[in-house]
This record gives structure tokens, sequence and C-alpha cells, in this order.
């Protein structure tokens, strides 16, 4: 079972910035802002912190996985739309606009990336 999920970072006030202006709409919540890293949980459970934008502990460079890509599940495709367009107005870069693909019938997605080039997936059930 996963505990959390951590991505890296270069500039972790501008990941913040970047972070901060989407994850609100999915119910999430900072709960912790450190030197080296910032931590968010759902707004239902605070205390359990499952998502971290860090420094590299080693001191080097911050760089995306190729195929990696962290899914947030939302109640609602306005919420993929809206968190989509938050996303790409605070320097995102879109993989994806919001809608149904091939062969998933009954899901919504969208798709971006962050300032330091992770993917993230936005999605909800229909």
């Amino acid at each position: 079972m996963i505990g959390y999920f951590m991505y890296g970072t270069n500039n972790l006030e501008k990941s913040s910035k970047f972070y901060d202006s989407f994850l609100s709409e999915i119910e999430m919540v900072k709960v912790e802002d450190e030197n080296e890293f910032i931590g968010y949980a759902r707004k239902d459970d605070p205390k359990k912190t499952i998502f971290y934008i860090t420094l590299p502990f080693d001191g080097g460079k911050a760089s995306f996985g190729n195929g990696t890509m962290v899914a947030f599940k939302v109640l609602s495709q306005q919420i993929v739309d809206k968190v989509h367009e938050l996303a790409i107005k605070n320097g995102g870069i879109n993989e994806g606009d919001p809608g149904i693909r091939e062969g998933y019938d009954n899901m919504y997605f969208s798709y971006f990336r962050d300032l330091d080039n992770n993917k993230i997936c936005v999605y909800s059930e229909l």
C-alpha cells in the first residue's frame, strides 16, 4: 500500500505556488512548509500527509521520471476542468486537454506537467 508520494523540485517557492493554485480544488491543503519540502494532505485527514514537493536530498538537480505520473482522483468533470485550467494558467504544460479517452468511456481525464516537468493526471469517474 502506498503511504505517500513525492516529486522533486528545483525551486520550492515556485513549485509551492503552482500546486497551491489547484490542490484546494481537489480537497487538499498544505500541512507542512519547511525549508526543504512542503507537504499536502486531504482536508478531511490533515494529519496524514500524502503528497510532498521537495528539494532533492542529495543536493543534486531534480528531474522528472520517464513514464512516471501521479493521478489525482476527483469528484466531477467540472473539477477536472478547473484544475487543468488553473495548472496551465500557473505555468503548467498541457499534456492532454480534459476529456474522455478511447477505451475509458466511464472516465474523464486531464494531463499536464508541473514546473519541473513532472506529469500529473486529474480524473473523475462518470
